[in-house]
């Protein structure tokens, strides 16, 4: 049997089964198998089987003796996998992805901002308020679409997380920066943010620099709840 030529890379075969499948294009349940797929993308065995694994830790495809390579339903994928997300604002459900993360942030980022208030290093408190002033300065500007805007939004968000003290509110700062980094690249982060999300940014890093964790877990949640109007009116 004659070796085939490889053409598909390996990154190149998870990018496009997986936005194929997050994208709906292979619904779940549907099989596939290595031969079809090293005949698909004109790919060594090595190849594919390197790809599936990967694809298999996402969460989007399992294998079964006997049966094969067969696409897993949405509710078993990695959801919070950045790969997924990226793909996922692509594809037709991307404004109830947003919707759902944004949820995510709303029921996690107001206790965060609580414990850092309370948890806090002294460095952390002033780096957090120096972002919130670059975020409100950049924004009065109408530069809310910027590079430099996204940048501060993820330190901004990552400081908070890891300022918090809880690991796993940490482990949630990479898919809350995908999901910004993707309504940016896609122009649907606005030039001039919302009326109060500039000011709710502010009165949180104040609150979580003085120490004042009510005021700061309600500022978070007003900046939130501004955000998820913006998000669900989109």
């Amino acid at each position: 049997m004659p070796t085939p030529v490889t053409t598909a890379s390996h990154a190149h075969i998870v990018e496009t089964l997986g936005r194929r499948i997050v994208g709906g294009e292979l619904a779940p349940g549907t099989g596939l198998t290595l031969a079809g797929l090293e005949e698909s993308f004109a790919a060594s065995r090595t190849v594919v089987r390197e790809a599936v694994r990967v694809l298999e830790a996402h969460g989007l495809l399992t294998s079964r003796r006997r049966v094969g390579i067969v696409v897993r339903p949405r509710e078993e994928w990695d959801a919070l996998n950045a790969d997924i997300i990226e793909w996922s604002l692509d594809g037709p459900n991307r404004r109830d992805v947003i919707i759902e993360l944004t949820e995510l942030r709303v029921a996690v980022e107001p206790v965060a901002a609580r414990l850092a208030a309370e948890r806090a290093t002294a460095s952390d408190r002033e780096e957090l308020l120096q972002w919130a002033t670059v975020l409100s300065d950049l924004g009065g500007q109408g530069l809310g679409d910027s590079d430099e805007y996204l940048e501060a939004d993820i330190a901004y968000h990552r400081l908070l997380l890891r300022a918090s003290g809880n690991p796993l509110f940490l482990k949630l700062s990479e898919p809350i920066a995908e999901i910004l980094r993707g309504r940016s690249v896609r122009g649907l982060t606005p030039g001039m943010p919302r009326v109060g999300t500039l000011e709710a940014h502010l009165a949180t890093a104040q609150a979580i620099h003085d120490g004042r964790g009510a005021d700061a877990e309600a500022s978070a949640r007003e900046h939130l709840t501004l955000v998820s109007d913006e998000v669900e009116g989109a």
